[in-house]
Formats: structure tokens, C-alpha cells, sequence
């Protein structure tokens, strides 16, 4: 199996060291000092389950790679459009790009089947560019349930979790992703291929809804934000809300509000990747999170005030974060 990670960063470092512990091929493309760090040094994870370090291949030239088996896509939503020349090189007729993004995905109404099959959702999918770009075919779903941050070039600082759900848009169990799913088993990870993997994305989208954008916010840690009980209250409201939408679309998320606010808090003082985006200058992958949601509420009839309150606040330190 011959994989490329296309963003190398925390999460994606952390996958691309674990596929290569198993045996896999595997090319992480990156770039900067945390690209000359893995070249040197490979990548060192530091983890409550025991450190250990990999040497994947490292390049910044996806032409170096070549057409692989799987692109693991760790690039944030807002570059998917941009990555055309980065990621048309590593393609074959049969090439699957796993996408590991936070919130709605642009294949979202891929093969959705009902009134909305194909729909195209403008907020994550503006005027087409990013289908243009990611072939809603070539799409697996993937929904990373693990914690990790680049603690300095080369080293990914592993905070709890292994879980990378895996799954069709069409909702079949498919050689490819069962491919995969063994693939990530042997590196350690957990990798469930899920028959239905919307619900795991409204999950986890319950969480990033409303911790990434109120962490950006009040510069919170995840502890923080659960243990202030104003806060507690606006992210109760906002995860209501967001099952309403989701229940709308007929998903189930299978957890309590409360349940959902209990693991966070067990998380500790962990920052969310908005905040730490903010705090490094990057942009704010917001319109995944909270735009598409408040884009579906309008499609399905949901209201969402707190949604649309918190969205409004948000874009505008996403803006003046962007100037």
C-alpha cells in the first residue's frame, strides 16, 4: 500500500507514522522546518501509549512521490480548492483521497440519496472549485477523533484518542476502505469502517461546532470553556441546536449533550486547532464548521440563533485574524 499524507502536520504525521510503523509505503508531504526535521530526524510522537519514532519519506515536491493507492488529506477545508498542483501528481484511475476534516465535507450530499442527493453546499463548496479540484468519487470519509499538536518541528505531541472513523458516501462497506482500515489497525490506531459515516460527522461536530469557534473566541482551553458555566450554557445551546439540524437530515449521533460536555472536559487544557490556528496566524476553518451548518438549518427549516449569533462573531475574527 503506498500512501501520501498531503499536510503533514500534527494529525497528519501522527497517521503517516503509524501507517509506516505497519509496513506501509508512506511519503509525507510537508514543508519549512518541521519538513527538515522529519527529513533529518523522522517523526518522533510523544504519547501517553508510548513514544516512538518513524522515518517516512519527507519531500515538499508531490512529484516526487508519484500516483499513490490513498491521499491522506491533512490540509485544512479552506486550502482544498487551492491544492490542485499539489495533489493532481500523486493520482491514479483509482487513487482514494481521505479526507480528514473537521465539520461538513464537500461530499456531503454525494450518493446522499433523498431529496438532497447531489446538492451542493456553497458555504464548503463555493461555485464548485473544490469538486473541481477532489472528485466527490475519489472521496473517503474520515472523522478523526484523536488530539494531537506539533509541539516543535518533527515532533507531534499525541494528547488522547485513536479513533479515525472511516466510511463511504454511499454508505457501502467497500474493499478500499477495509483496505485502509487494516492498514491503520496494524499502526496501532483505531479504524472503524463505518456503514454510515454522516453520523460520526455530526458527532464530532457537535464538539467543533461550538468549542472551536468560542475557544478562538475567549482564548479558552477545552477544561476552561466546560468548567465557566456561562460558557457551558452557550455551547449546551449550540449543540442543541446542531442536533435539530442533524436530526432534520436524519441522523442520529447516538450521545447526550451532557455525555458529549463530560469527555471534553476530560480532555484537560487542551486547545482547540482553531485557537491554536489563531494563535499562529493561520486561517480559521470556520465555514466547515459553523457556515455549513447554518447553510443546512436553512435548507432543512431548523432555526439556529445561537448558531447564527456565534457564526456572525466568529467571521469577524476570521477576518481581521486574515488582514
Amino acid at each position: 500500500m503506498k500512501v501520501a499524507v498531503l499536510g503533514a502536520g500534527a494529525i497528519g504525521a501522527y497517521v503517516g507514522a503509524a501507517l509506516h510503523r505497519a509496513g506501509a509505503d508512506v511519503h509525507l508531504i510537508a514543508r519549512g522546518p518541521h519538513l527538515a526535521a522529519m527529513r533529518q530526524d523522522g517523526v518522533r510522537v510523544l504519547s501517553p501509549r508510548g513514544d516512538f519514532t518513524a522515518r517516512p519519506r519527507a519531500t515538499d515536491d508531490p512529484a516526487e512521490v508519484g500516483p499513490v493507492d490513498y491521499v491522506f488529506l491533512g490540509l485544512k477545508a479552506n486550502s482544498y480548492a487551492a491544492c490542485g498542483p499539489l495533489i493532481e501528481p500523486l493520482l491514479h484511475g483509482t487513487t482514494a483521497v481521505v479526507a480528514a476534516q473537521n465539520g461538513i465535507p464537500w461530499w456531503y450530499f454525494h450518493r446522499h440519496g433523498g431529496p438532497y442527493d447531489g446538492r451542493r453546499l456553497e458555504s464548503v463548496d463555493p461555485g464548485g472549485a473544490v469538486s473541481a479540484v477532489l472528485a466527490p468519487e475519489r472521496a473517503v470519509g474520515c472523522v478523526v477523533y484523536a488530539a494531537t499538536e506539533l509541539e516543535r518541528p518533527g515532533v507531534v505531541r499525541h494528547v488522547e484518542g485513536t479513533r479515525f472513523s472511516v466510511g463511504e458516501p454511499d454508505r457501502s462497506v467497500s474493499p478500499r476502505c477495509l483496505a485502509l482500515s487494516e492498514a491503520m489497525r496494524a499502526g496501532g490506531l483505531k479504524c472503524p469502517v463505518e456503514p454510515d459515516l454522516r453520523n460520526d460527522i455530526w458527532l464530532k461536530l457537535l464538539g467543533n461546532i461550538s468549542f472551536n469557534p468560542i475557544s478562538a473566541l475567549v482564548r479558552a482551553t477545552m477544561r476552561q470553556m466546560c468548567l465557566h458555566g456561562g460558557t457551558r450554557q452557550v455551547i449546551e445551546t449550540m449543540m442543541a441546536e446542531t442536533l435539530a439540524v442533524a436530526t432534520a437530515l436524519g441522523c442520529e449521533v447516538g450521545v447526550s449533550i451532557e455525555r458529549r460536555l463530560a469527555g471534553a472536559e476530560k480532555v484537560g487544557d487542551h486547545r482547540t486547532s482553531t485557537l491554536q490556528d489563531l494563535e499562529r496566524g493561520k486561517p480559521l476553518e470556520l465555514d466547515v464548521l459553523l457556515a455549513a451548518v447554518v447553510e443546512l438549518a436553512e435548507i432543512t427549516g431548523v432555526p439556529v440563533p445561537t448558531l447564527r449569533t456565534v457564526h456572525a462573531l466568529s467571521d469577524l475574527l476570521a477576518l481581521r485574524s486574515a488582514a
